[in-house]
């Protein structure tokens, strides 16, 4: 399995071995998932699960978005049909905010959090403190199932009782330090204000929070050797993790990544941000263009760590960008149909303008690399676009034409600039 720096050889293979392993499973998980789950045997019965061995072929299927999961939920108790396994034999139940329900898979490390822990330097021996909260929701059960599985003694802290835990900590002597980088930072203050020393916590795995460089610097003023991050979520566990190297999160190695336009089910080009879609080899509780909501990038290239896998730009917002304009509500969705109308375009952003109760509108739009237009191009194209926005989002709006890459390359089809003062 571990072989020093790497947790498993999977880590170093090359970018073609990845690709074609994870193309030739892709069939196997996608009839297990129609002949064991019914909701998926729904879902996907028009396709042949034969048939998608290739990235193109996935991107057939539809994406299942995260905020469509509770519907889903409440129709067919209690995962939507969507676990492959019966809730009876699955380990652990759990209810996220939303109110969302998540199970556990079977196994050891079935959120596969070791591959994180290892790269943030835990290794077997070692205490680790987990600082993530035990109770309904699974995010301290994804790293304590992990660290076990290195070979790692567990604290099962959880969030508060500061004092309790500078007492605990005094007298296990912990190597590292699991949880959100705020509740680290109150550790830390408190054992200053205390005169207590935390100097055996060395390393820290942080999540759910943003870690901006200058908390990271701040943390390593105070003696912390190395604080890295990891992103996952309660459905799918892990997704990517960061290395000492500290380019980017590099993917987990279970799991095909799409980056797709918001708002819609296709994959846009390497660099472009766009929402993260995950399909999971999780057999107990498989997940298929999973769509988890949150934006993100690939970044081009490989870690200077060794790592071939993907890379990521980490958690860069959320995709849903539903806004109210005019008492009717305008989804992502709908500017992604009014852009498939119009394929002379290769971006487009709905502005919201204008001061309380006084909405403007306007759609800035971005032509196709080497499609230039004339005047009398734009004045038919913007008149077309204006009817598209009309008939599909029942609302009267502006166009702009803007020049080839003017608008920010941040995942954003919607951009709400009122003026509430």
């Amino acid at each position: 399995m571990a072989d020093g720096a790497h947790y498993d050889r999977r880590e170093t293979r090359s970018a073609e071995q990845r690709e074609a392993e994870l193309m030739a499973a892709l069939p196997g998980l996608i009839a297990h998932a129609k002949e064991h789950a019914p909701g998926w045997s729904r879902r996907l019965a028009p396709f042949d699960a034969r048939e998608v061995h290739s990235r193109k072929a996935l991107a057939q299927l539809p994406v299942l978005r995260k905020s469509d999961l509770k519907a889903f939920q409440e129709a067919d108790p209690p995962f939507g049909g969507f676990n492959a396994t019966p809730v009876g034999r699955l380990s652990r139940l759990f209810m996220s905010p939303g109110p969302l329900l998540d199970p556990e898979a079977c196994g050891p490390d079935p959120w596969r959090a070791a591959r994180a822990l290892w790269a943030a330097g835990i290794r077997p021996g070692m205490i680790v403190h987990n600082c993530f909260a035990y109770h309904l929701t699974p995010g301290a059960w994804m790293v304590d199932a992990g660290a076990r599985q290195i070979g790692c003694a567990v604290i099962p802290a959880g969030v508060g009782q500061t004092e309790q835990q500078l007492e605990l900590i005094a007298r296990f002597k912990p190597d590292a330090y699991v949880g959100t980088p705020s509740f680290l930072r109150i550790l830390i203050e408190k054992s200053n204000e205390a005169g207590a020393s935390l100097s055996c916590l060395r390393r820290a795995l942080v999540a759910a929070e943003a870690l901006p460089p200058s908390l990271r610097q701040w943390f390593h003023q105070h003696g912390m050797e190395q604080v890295l991050q990891w992103y996952g979520t309660a459905d799918l566990g892990l997704i990517a993790y960061e290395s000492p190297a500290l380019h980017g999160m590099i993917l987990d190695e279970d799991l095909i990544l799409e980056i797709v336009r918001p708002g819609s089910d296709e994959p846009v080009a390497a660099g472009e941000v766009g929402e993260v879609v995950i399909t999971s080899f999780n057999r107990d509780y498989p997940l298929i263009r999973f769509g988890t909501g949150d934006l993100s990038a690939v970044m081009i290239g490989h870690s200077p760590c060794g790592r071939t896998n993907v890379r990521i730009r980490g958690w860069l917002g959320r995709a849903d960008q539903i806004t109210k304009v005019r008492g009717m509500f305008v989804h992502p969705a709908q500017v992604a149909q009014v852009l498939a109308r119009h394929p002379e375009l290769a971006r487009a952003r709905l502005v919201v303008s204008g001061a309380l109760a006084q909405d403007e509108l306007s759609l800035h739009c971005q032509p196709q690399p080497g499609v230039a237009l004339g005047a009398e191009e734009q004045d038919g194209l913007r008149a077309a676009l204006i009817q598209s926005l009309r008939e599909i989002t029942g609302l009267r709006a502006g166009v702009v034409f803007v020049a080839p890459g003017a608008l920010p390359n941040d995942g954003k089809v919607i951009a709400d600039e009122r003026n509430y003062n």
